[in-house]
Formats: structure tokens, sequence, C-alpha cells
């Protein structure tokens, strides 16, 4: 799923005076010094009012908004217009702020809100051009009874806005109003569609591998770069699917000729391992290119979280026949990236007689800003998601000049658009965004590849502000789909049949979907997949070869899917959907399988030999923090002879551990700042710059000799350039398979590095381990203090939750004000229990369980679930972060559904009258 949902501003000196008018006023409305009473006020007054009776435009008939004691509303009216004009309403008292943010950032237009800042983050997104292909959507492709509702929502957010000053809506308008003059727009339809491309881009499968690939090169062999992308473990991991993914006939991967997980593929020479000629040359000339691109494209996922090999969800189902209520249960909680208010909203809605004209009785998350429920249940069915992985992106090298880029031999003229960014406080930027038939020239929007190529050594360079290529992406996102259309199909299917008839329009985001009813379970994988002609989509391809196109889609009829298994139960959790028979190509760059294992042991080890599985069970299994990099390598690091007394005494805390990594456990401390010293002498130091941590700086003999050479060792000094949240090695579960089989080869080339002034170099695995031992001893004793019996995982691994707009940049007391933490949490990356961090950049969580839910189904009162914050979008508001000390302990909230329990569960009510 996707993951943040708001646009930081980012921090450029050019903005310090309007933030210091920011921080002037922010400073009131938090109560800070003078102007309490103004604060206090001001804050109140965007509150949302939740009892008595409120008149509504447009309304046809009376609607009743109850909420319970977290603030989270169901709505019953009598009409399903009705019922998406209120949706609209509560949202936006709620959310509005953050439905703002949304629709300038995937419009591109961050720059109203925030200024010069967002300039060069605005203009890659006009590139990509998100609301021109939600614009299609609305206009060519949705069917009409969607677009009511769409129609419906929008109105039912303006009839909250109107004769609302900015202020009144939010807090943070009245901080917008002293910078520049800022009016609130009224809601659009389209501005709830384009919110789907956010989500779709933050689940694009394996463009940051691809870019990752070419980069290696630069300073790694072919050989190395497949040793750091292995094959699925198939032995190790099981699929979703048995079979071909068609209910399970027979075995089933997708490799389409491809022989390993670098894109090698010695039928077509795609990859730059390969015989390749021009392609090869290319991409070992694409450093700097491809380096710039990684960078804009960190400036995306700065806005909607990490996208890594750690990001992924967990969802299973059961069959009734192994509960203890004898009917399905079903588990679900997607891992994105932590944010403040939480990217999910939960609701209820509820037509008062459900009939065909009202046809929706419906429960579960929500995004602020799209009408209907995106994860839930109905009074039948019950449904998850997680990432289903599927490769829908190519970067393409494309031979530009000025009258076009070539394809086949001939020169084709762009497609060319003019944007005008606006900027707050006055001032335009004009872009001319180019697309090749491929799609939109990315590589226009950074700075060092305004010189796209130079470095390109290839005879039939062409000049394109320099010479050599431009890299354009295609992606399925970029073309309209009906996405929107199966959110109200899934809200109203009844069975699995029209279930999967519902899935076949879920074109984007591609996602792994499961399902049950009271009798039975299920799973598709829906999405639009492409066909390659040739290649295997994991690296940047020639775009003047049309051999390397597209030539259509999987079939729908032929993607994955079960109904009933044998085995009784449906886990998935970002692995391999299928086995290494499976006819098509859906990527080359699975997650490996870790959580879903752990959760596949989970379920066998409570079922066996007649066990049945309880709601309870569902909840532990999502909150169970088992280490499986611990299982491989604790054992060899407890056999190192440890000389160094201080050393000794931290390697003692491994003995007898469980692997858990609970917040308190000083031996989950030790041994994950061990894995991160082990992945960055083994790995991360051979790596080009272009990946490593920003800040992470190394003496390296020179892949290319220029810059500072330190002359007694003839080394460079290279700093690293990759965002810490998406620098590698990140330490996700890729690097568990990476280093599983070099345990066993302790002499490996992996295993030696250079000395430096401090530490001797190392020739072996065993010499290796013990230098990590001592610099992760070393560096706790820096970050948590000498005494190892202090020491606790929690103490590193903290979550902070960020207001994603004004509590990302400024003074520490404006992030006080608006921000909330931090909590020392458990769990860790690949667990099940994915608190996410990233190894090369340091122990702080970057992603999490967004929400976790258990659905007993056709009990649905006995269901339960929790979201990271809670319902309100409003700093110091009873309900801004109400749930997130009971989400850090893995407790969960009852989730009532029927009337009788939504009565019961009632603390305000509020009508909305025509």
């Amino acid at each position: 799923m996707p993951s943040n949902t708001t646009a930081p501003p980012a921090k450029k000196k050019g903005r310090r005076a309007r933030l210091i008018v920011l921080v002037l006023v922010l400073a009131l409305v938090a109560g800070i010094g003078y102007g309490g009473y103004w604060g206090v006020s001001t804050v109140r007054g965007s509150f949302p009012q939740t009892t008595g009776t409120i008149r509504l435009d447009r309304l046809s008939g009376e609607v009743e908004v109850k909420r319970d004691a977290y603030g989270v509303p169901q709505i019953y009216a009598d009409t399903e217009a009705d019922l998406f004009r209120a949706q609209g309403f509560v949202q936006a008292q709620d959310r509005f702020y953050e439905m703002d943010v949304r629709r300038h950032m995937t419009s591109g237009r961050l720059s109203e809100m925030f200024g010069d800042s967002q300039v060069d983050t605005d203009a890659f997104l006009r590139t990509l051009g998100w609301r021109q292909v939600a614009q299609q959507e609305y206009d060519k492709v949705l069917s009409a009874e969607t677009k009511k509702n769409l129609q419906a929502y929008a109105e039912g957010v303006n009839a909250y806005l109107k004769d609302r000053d900015p202020a009144d809506v939010s807090a943070e308008y009245a901080a917008l109003a002293f910078s520049h003059d800022y009016e609130i727009e009224p809601w659009t339809p389209v501005d709830s569609v384009a919110w789907l491309k956010a989500m779709a881009w933050d689940l694009r499968g394996n463009m940051q591998d691809e870019i990752d690939r070419s980069l290696m090169t630069s300073r790694l062999s072919t050989a190395q770069i497949k040793e750091l992308y292995p094959k699925y473990p198939y032995d190790l991991h099981q699929p979703i699917v048995d079979g071909t993914g068609t209910n399970g006939s027979t075995d089933g991967t997708g490799t389409n000729g491809s022989t390993d997980g670098t894109g090698t593929n010695d039928s077509d020479g795609s990859s730059s391992s390969s015989g390749g000629g021009a392609q090869n040359d290319a991409l070992q000339g694409m450093q700097s290119q491809l380096g710039a691109l990684s960078d804009s494209l960190d400036e995306i996922p700065a806005l909607l979280g990490p996208n890594g090999n750690g990001i992924g969800s967990n969802s299973w189902v059961v069959s009734g026949r192994y509960t203890t209520s004898g009917k399905p249960l079903l588990a679900n909680d997607p891992h994105l990236a932590p944010m403040l208010p939480s990217l999910w909203y939960q609701m209820g809605l509820h037509c008062r007689s459900v009939s065909a004209t009202c046809r929706y009785d419906v429960a579960g998350y929500t995004f602020s800003g799209t009408p209907g429920v995106i994860i839930g249940h109905n009074d039948t069915i019950a449904w998850g998601l997680t990432n289903l992985g599927a490769d829908v992106t190519d970067l393409y090298l494309e031979k530009v000049s000025d009258t076009g880029y070539l394809v086949d031999g001939r020169t084709k003229p762009f497609t060319t658009r003019d944007e005008t960014i606006k900027i707050a406080g006055g001032g335009t930027r004009k872009i001319t965004v180019r697309s090749t038939e491929h799609g939109p020239v990315v590589s226009d929007r950074s700075s060092e590849l305004e010189k796209v190529g130079q470095k390109a050594p290839v005879g039939n360079a062409a000049p394109d502000r320099g010479t050599g290529y431009a890299v354009s992406l295609q992606w399925t996102a970029l073309q309209p789909g009906k996405s929107m259309d199966a959110i109200f199909e899934i809200n109203r299917a009844k069975n699995f049949r029209q279930f999967r008839a519902a899935a076949e329009h879920f074109e984007v985001p591609s996602q792994n979907l499961i399902y049950a009813d009271a009798e039975n379970i299920g799973y598709q994988a829906p999405g639009k997949i492409p066909v390659r002609a040739k290649g295997t989509g994991t690296v940047p391809v020639p775009g003047w070869d049309s051999s390397y196109g597209w030539k259509g889609y999987v079939p729908y009829d032929e993607l994955p899917y079960e109904e009933n298994p044998k085995r009784g139960y449906i886990v998935t959790a970002n692995q391999a959907v299928v086995g290494a028979k499976y006819p098509h190509l859906l990527t080359e760059d699975w997650g490996y399988g870790s959580r879903s294992q752990r959760i596949n042991d989970l379920i066998e080890s409570k079922i066996k030999d007649g066990g049945k599985i309880s709601p309870d069970d569902m909840r532990t299994m999502q909150i169970d923090n088992r280490s499986e990099i611990a299982t491989l390598l604790n054992p060899l690091l407890l056999k190192i002879d440890i000389s160094d007394p201080y050393v000794r005494e931290a390697q003692k805390l491994l003995e007898g551990w469980d692997y858990t990594q609970e917040p308190d456990s000083a031996a989950a401390a030790y041994f994950n700042a061990v894995w991160r010293n082990v992945l960055k002498l083994a790995f991360g130091d051979k790596l080009p710059k272009e990946l490593r941590a920003e800040g992470d700086c190394i003496n390296v003999r020179p892949a290319d000799p220029t810059g500072p050479v330190d002359e007694q060792n003839k080394l460079v000094r290279e700093c690293g350039q990759r965002d810490a949240d998406s620098a590698q090695p990140d330490g996700g579960d890729r690097w568990y398979e990476v280093v599983r089989p070099l345990l066993k080869n302790e002499t490996s080339p992996w295993w030696k590095t250079e000395a430096n002034r401090t530490d001797q170099a190392t020739e072996n695995r065993d010499q290796l381990l013990a230098r990590a031992m001592e610099d992760a001893r070393w560096e706790l004793t820096a970050k948590l203090g000498k005494d190892v019996s202090t020491w606790s995982w929690g103490r590193l691994h903290q979550l902070t939750l960020e207001n994603q707009t004004l509590g990302t940049a400024g003074p520490d007391f404006v992030k006080k004000a608006l921000n909330r933490g931090p909590w020392n949490l458990g769990g860790g990356e690949a667990a099940v229990n994915a608190t996410g961090w990233n190894a090369a950049g340091g122990y702080e969580v970057i992603w999490v369980p967004s929400m976790r839910m258990v659905v007993n189904v056709g009990d649905w009162d006995r269901s339960r679930w929790i979201n990271l914050s809670g319902a309100s979008g409003h700093a110091y508001h009873a309900h801004y972060t109400d749930q997130t000390d009971k989400w850090a302990s893995g407790e969960l909230l009852d989730w009532s559904f029927g009337k009788a329990a939504v009565d019961a569960a009632t603390k305000d009510t509020l009508v909305l009258k025509p």
C-alpha cells in the first residue's frame, strides 16, 4: 500500500524569513509566550462539531454521524448520494488540511502553499502528470455511477468549507496566512481520483532497484551484482499460491527466460552484464545521470514515505475449519511510513435500509479525500491488501536531439506541454514537459541531468544540453484506469465471484487482495502488468530500439488467484506470488519472504494436531518480533573468540537470547548493531557513493581517478549521497539471502576489508564478524552508555510521529508543538511486527504497521482494529494521537459494526439535515 500522505517543505535557506513568521504564529497557536488565549481559541475554533444539528446543502434526507470514544464516525443515511456527501463533510471536519496538502502535491502545486522551496518537487510532479491522468480517468474512463459518488463526496466537502475562513478549518492555515494570502479552493472529484496516483507511486515496484543495479556497475562486477540480487529462495519461503496461480493446478515464477536476479538474460542481452555493446557502454556511462535521477526520486518518497525492500504489508486469512469460531478470520497490517495524522481514517458507511437503491453497509479504513472504504468489510465479505510488487515501471535511455528522439533509426518529435508553477508570495516558474512514446522525460527535472549523458561513451551520441542520453519513464499509472470504480464495486461485493469481477478494475497499483466470507476464503492478484517483448525490466533499456517496448498486459484471467486452497489459509506478505514455472513475468524483484514464511510457520504451529486459531492468536501473530537473520548469524557470533573484556561483555548478551526483539531487550539492541556493522563492512563500504547514506564518508580506491587523493594510501575520499531512509545496504530480507550462502564461505571476497587508522584489515568471515562486534560495542557505548545492563532495543529503535508539513522544519519548539513521541518500539526490519529501520542510515523507525485489524467474519462486532494515530488531524485535539499508545503496545480496539453495537459505543451524535 501507499506511504506518506503530505508534503514536507524542504529545508531551504530561501524560506528563512517566512519560517520566522511561521514560528511566531505557531508560538501563538501553541500558547507559547504571550497570546495564549488567542492561541487556544484559534486551535479550538477549528475543532469539528460532533453533536447537535447542522444544516447541509444538497442533502435529500437526514443523516446521523455517530462517533465512539475514539472519535471514529459511523454514518447512517437513506441514499447513496447522502452517504457520500456526509463522508466528504465528516472527513473534511477532521482532516481537511491533510486533504488540501495532498491535492496540491498530486497536482504539483505545493509551491502555492509553501513557497519556492517546493518548486523543484512541483516540477518533477508536473512532469509525471498525475493530475492530467486523473482528469482523463474522470472524463473518459470511470463509470457514471462512480462519478456521481465522487461528485456527492465533493459536495459534502464543499458544504463544510462554505462560509469558513481558512483559520476556522485548521490551525495550520493561520500560520500560512501570516506568510502570504492563501485561499482554500473548492474540492473537486478529480482531487479524489488523483490521490490514487500517489498511492500507486509509492507501490510502483522495482524502479529503485533498476537504478541501483545500474549505479553498481561503477564499482562492482556483473558477478558481484548478481550476488547482491539473489534468486528468490523458493526452497525456504513458499509463494502465496500453489501451482500456476490459476487456483492451484500445477507448479508455477515468471522468469520469462531470465537466468538470475540481476536482469541477465542470455536470450536477449538486455542487461548491463551481457554483451549488449552500446547499451552496456551507456549503462557504464550513466552514473551521474542515474545518480541524479535517484536524488530526484528521493524527494518524492520524502513526501510519501521510503520506498525500498522493507516496505510492504502483512495480510492473511484462515479458513473456518481451523478457527475457534468456525468461520474465517482475516488479518491485515499495511507497512507504511509513520506520519501524523495517520494515512488511514477509520469509519463506517451504512444505508439505514440496504436495498437496490442504497447498497452500502461497509466499514474499515479510508483515505481522507477519497470516498468509499479501501480496506475492511461489509455485511457479507471482508478483504485486505498488501503490495504485490509487480514490475510496472521501466526506465528507457533515449538518444535525443534538438528535434526529437531516436526510434529504430528515425527521429520522432517529443510530445510537449507547458506548465506554469505559481509560488506563494508571488512569482512563477515555467517549465516544458517533454514525453517520448514511452513516457515523460524525467531526466529533465534534475539539475545534474540538465547535461544528460555527458559521460555516455557511445558513437552515435546526440546533443541534449550535452552529448548522450535522456531518461524517460514508462509506468502503468500514467495511463487512465478504473481503480476508483473498483473501490465502490468491492465495497458492494457479496461473494467471491463479484469480488473477483471488481478486482479486475483494480488496475493500479497492483495489489494482493485477500478475501473471506462466512464459508470461503480467497486470493486475487489484480493489476495492469506489462508484457515485455524483450528484457526483464531490471535495468534501464535502450529506448531507440522498439523491440524493448511493451506489447500488452497479462490477461486478467491468467493472473494468479486461489479459492479455498486445501491447506486452509492464505498468507500474503510481499513474497513471490507464484512458483518458478508461472508463464508470465510479474517481476524479478519480489520481497524475499521472511515475514510471510514466519506467518506460515506460526499458523502451522497452531493448527497442527487439530489446534484452532482464535482472534487473539491472530493479534499475537501481528506483533511477533522474531528476527530471522539472528537465527542465522547469532550462533556464529557466539563462537567468535573475543579477548577484549568490554566487547566480550556485550557478546555475553547474546547467550540464551531467543531472537525476539522486545523494546527492553539488550540482546536485540546489540545484535542489530552488530548486523548493521556487518553490512557496512562487508558491503556498504564497497558500494558507490550514490547508494551510500549521505554523510557516510570513507577512503576508497577510485573507480574514476578524480577528486582529492590520499597520497599515502592512494585512496579517494568519497561521501555517500543517498537519503538515509533509502540508502543501501538497508538490511532488509534481500540482504538475509545475500548473507545466507556467504556464512558458509568463510573466505569469500565480501569478508575482506581494508585497514584503517584504528582497525586491521580482515581476510575472512570470523575476522569481519569480530570487527563488527567491536564496532557495535563502541557505537552503542556512545549511544546508550557504557553499562550494557542499561541497554535496550527500544531506546535505539524509536518512533516519532511528525506533522507532515510544518512539523518537519523549523525550531525544536515548533516540532514539539506539532509532533508527538518518541515511543520506544520492539519489532524490526523484516519481522512480522515490521517496525522498519534502514541499517545504512541508523536505527530510527522509518516504517510501521500503519494500522492493524483482525476481522471476525460473520460475527462482525467481535472484530478488532487500531490506527497509528487517531481520527483527528487537529493538533491538540483529544483524538490526535489517542490510539498510538495502544498501537505501540500491540493492543486492538473493539470495532462495532451492527446498529446495536454502534449505538452502545456511541459517545457523540451529530445530525445533518437538508
